[in-house]
């Protein structure tokens, strides 16, 4: 940026916020506008403002494993030639996307005829085909068997819908007139980012706006640059281990290596598990949204999230790794577990760095739970809370999402509304968070009763492996899921009759420091309060 076209400090500020305002505005409009739960009820979507080079400018504080990959989904539309009044429709992992069910719309905004940028939504739709309902197949070999694959493909062009295109995408989900219904709650957000981009333009100048675009980003660099630099310059190593690939139980290993080297950081997985059979394969944007998660975590989390962010931050991966998965290799969990042990490892890997910074780890899993019929009626799919780690200063919290996902409780209310469901059970675990000089947050126990003959999907971890305390912390709880009362795997596929109970037990965080330290105070509370039993 030229002297001349600087922008002073003050509108940077302004022009900062109100971009954010707008990516924030486009996640309301598509939560309110929304039919399915999973996205008018859990949140589980992100929406981000790009620039017309297709680098984030401004993004939602949605979900972290979302926003760190959607800059891919906007380097493929750019491939395709995009031109004003067009949208685009993508979900295909190895083409800009994560897993099959976050379907993403792109929109070029044009508010004066020329475009300028780009806006993004992405969504989890609770099924887009595949061969189980939920499209969150356990034992899935093949992206083929996970659901409907769409690479960048115009769903709206020069303002003109593709009905022939969307009667395809509808004719292979299940519950189509929810696909429907939230596949336009995505093109209202992405219409209202042109909107509020058209308002600035008309608050500010078009050639400031667009000014501010690379300021912003510039600031953002500047400041992650600074933190880094902080750090203790070195290499530091870790690994953990992912509880089977949904067709064998063995553990399937990741390797990080992180360097910290003056400004820049740099994390190589050289010695990650080669993919495998099951579908815990994690595309490479999955993998490098974990590391950018962590690192904005452990430096400064006030830093404005954007394309400066990640610019100081280079991440290696293998080809055909577990990270960096070769096509048709099956990725429907990589998404939402791999990614959960990525950041696990990454956090290892730098708290020794920085280990003031670093929390113990938490539950490491999404607990995916999936029940649908096969005759289209309802898919019911939610991740579910457990417990985070205990932290430098104080106790993990109890039931909450962790690491690279940020949904929201479906409840209970909304559960049996809208599907022949009914919650028996929904709960603290006590006695679940590894003792510490701060305890480790609980895990929480779901149990549902299904009404109708159902098909149900566990996609989980951490059921062998407990999450580690540190630090001298004693580690959490495993988790458990149970059909009838009887375990079944970490990563399971069943058909069940009407009456069958499912239950989900999540695992707690681990402690930090030495439980010698806990204040007796506190371990007064943790009996009042049930976190531990009396006996």
């Amino acid at each position: 940026m030229s002297e001349e076209d600087e922008i002073d400090p003050v509108t940077l500020e302004v022009l900062r916020n109100q971009l954010e305002s707008a990516a924030e505005e486009m996640g309301q409009v598509l939560i309110r506008g929304a039919y399915s739960p999973n996205i008018k009820e859990r949140q589980d979507c992100s929406t981000a403002l790009f620039d017309r080079e297709g680098r984030l400018v401004a993004q939602a504080e949605h979900i972290p494993v979302h926003l760190g990959a959607m800059p891919e989904a906007v380097a493929a539309v750019l491939e395709r030639d995009p031109r004003p009044g067009d949208v685009f429709v993508l979900n295909d992992p190895f083409t800009g996307g994560t897993h099959l069910p976050d379907v993403t719309l792109v929109s070029p905004l044009a508010p004066d005829g020329e475009i300028v940028g780009y806006a993004v939504s992405r969504a989890h739709h609770a099924d887009v085909g595949g061969m189980t309902p939920g499209s969150l197949p356990a034992g899935a070999r093949e992206i083929y068997q996970e659901g409907l694959r769409l690479p960048p493909t115009r769903l709206v062009e020069g303002g003109d819908r593709n009905e022939d295109l969307e009667s395809v995408l509808l004719a292979n989900v299940r519950n189509p007139e929810e696909r429907r219904a939230d596949l336009r709650a995505q093109l209202a957000a992405n219409e209202r980012a042109e909107t509020r981009l058209a308002s600035l333009f008309d608050e500010h100048g078009r050639e400031q706006v667009l000014a501010g675009f690379d300021a912003v980003i510039d600031y953002s660099q500047e400041r992650m640059e600074a933190a880094i630099a902080e750090l203790p310059d070195g290499s530091y190593e870790a690994e953990d281990v992912l509880e089977g690939d949904g067709v064998t139980d063995d553990d399937v290993e990741i390797r990080a290596t992180v360097t910290i080297d003056g400004s820049e950081i740099t994390v190589d997985f050289a010695g990650t598990s080669p993919q495998v059979a099951g579908n815990v394969n994690a595309p490479r944007a999955v993998a490098t949204s974990a590391v950018y998660f962590v690192v904005r975590c452990l430096t400064d989390p006030e830093i404005p999230p954007n394309e400066g962010c990640y610019e100081p931050v280079n991440v290696e991966i293998p080809d055909g790794s577990l990270l960096n998965p070769d096509p048709p290799a099956a990725v429907v969990g990589g998404n939402v577990e791999t990614s959960q042990r990525v950041t696990d490892v990454v956090f290892l890997a730098l708290g020794q760095a920085a280990p003031e910074r670093v929390a113990a780890q938490g539950q490491g899993t999404m607990n995916n739970l999936t029940v649908g019929a096969r005759d289209d009626s309802f898919t019911y799919y939610e991740t579910i809370g457990g417990g985070f780690g205990g932290r430098p200063t104080a106790d993990g919290m109890d039931g909450v999402q962790v690491g690279m996902t940020n949904t929201l409780n479906t409840p209970v209310e909304s559960i049996e509304t809208e599907y022949p469901l009914r919650v028996e059970r929904y709960a603290l675990r006590p006695d679940t968070g590894g003792d510490g000089e701060h305890r480790g947050g609980l895990g929480l126990e779901r149990r549902l009763r299904l009404e109708v003959p159902a098909t149900v999907s566990v996609l989980t971890d951490r059921r062998r492996h407990r999450p580690q305390g540190i630090d001298g912390g004693e580690p959490g709880a495993t988790g458990e899921n149970l059909i009838d009362g009887e375990p079944i795997g970490s990563k399971t596929t069943v058909d069940v009759p009407a009456g069958t109970t499912v239950t989900v037990r999540t695992p707690g965080g681990g402690g930090h420091g030495d439980p010698a330290e806990r204040d007796p105070a506190a371990r007064e509370r943790d009996r009042r309060d049930g976190k531990v039993n009396e006996d």
